[in-house]
């Protein structure tokens, strides 16, 4: 299940700020509207842009999540798991 609010919950208690275009542009963009879906994924790729690292979640990539990524690898930005960073952050915990 897809839950992006539980999501940006843990990358903000592994220390990260969340940003999370797919939690709130839902609340002003119709994505049923050609242009709105156009304008919805050039703000997410500004954001990215803006970005030091890209989380990646859930189990399922989606076909936007890889263009997500090879975005990031284009920009010279980190894209990692949401495991892969709460791994990192338990190491020296007991």
């Amino acid at each position: 299940m897809f839950l992006p609010s539980k999501y940006c919950r843990a990358v903000y208690e592994a220390g990260f700020s969340p940003i999370c275009p797919t939690l709130y542009m839902p609340l002003f963009l119709n994505d049923a509207i050609p242009e709105e879906h156009k304008n919805g994924i050039d703000m997410s790729r500004n954001l990215l842009r803006r970005s030091s690292v890209l989380v990646v979640c859930g189990h399922t990539v989606t076909e936007s999540m890889k263009n997500d990524i090879a975005v990031a690898q284009r920009l010279g930005i980190t894209a990692t798991t949401l495991d892969g960073i709460l791994t990192v952050k338990g190491q020296g915990r007991r």
